[in-house]
């Protein structure tokens, strides 16, 4: 069995829909993605290790739809880079052979354009909820910075952020979200 998407990009609505989850064959776990930001890049280091350790406990649970949040970022806890926290857990996942029973969902505040998205992706993520964008969009409309109604200005930006994906993955000669997802084909240029 399998929840199919539509798409790869998540809004908040559909998040909560998946961290509820009450369907045979699913459970969610939600792990935090966050350190302790006065210990710098040992504080990271032995976050991220006890991130892949509450993974693998996560999935021994019985949880198949995990969702990775830095959204609890706070004076005591900055959010680990999303990019390394889903390349190496899709990693070591892979190294442990647990890596196809599990989906990963990204719940993250620093993704927030088509670039942001298409590298987590192919770094191995199902679907990504980027709550900042989301956030940002609303204080915009609070504001008067715009004149939208906020469900439409989210379907826009989900919208035209797919749209960029989509464009993305075709200049690589790549038709599927699935063939995209964690193949690492990425080269630096410049």
């Amino acid at each position: 069995r399998m929840i199919r998407l539509d798409h790869p990009l998540l809004d908040n609505k559909q998040l909560a829909q998946i961290r509820e989850v009450n369907l045979d064959g699913f459970k969610a776990a939600t792990l935090d993605a966050l350190f302790p930001a006065d210990q710098g890049g040992h504080g990271l280091e032995r976050a991220f290790d006890e991130l892949c350790a509450s993974a693998d406990e996560a999935i021994r649970a019985g949880n198949n739809l995990l969702i990775i949040s830095d959204r609890h970022i706070d004076a005591q806890n900055a959010a680990m880079p999303t990019l390394l926290v889903m390349g190496g857990l899709h990693h070591h996942l892979v190294r442990s052979g647990t890596r196809s029973l599990v989906s990963i969902i990204l719940e993250t505040g620093e993704a927030r354009e088509v670039h942001h998205f298409a590298t987590l992706i192919g770094f191995g993520a199902d679907a990504i909820n980027p709550y900042m964008a989301f956030d940002s969009i609303a204080r915009m409309i609070e504001e008067d910075m715009v004149d939208i109604d906020i469900d439409k200005a989210v379907y826009n930006f989900l919208k035209g952020s797919i749209k960029g994906v989509v464009k993305t993955m075709a200049k690589m000669g790549i038709s599927t979200v699935a063939s995209y997802r964690g193949a690492q084909i990425f080269e630096t240029i410049g």
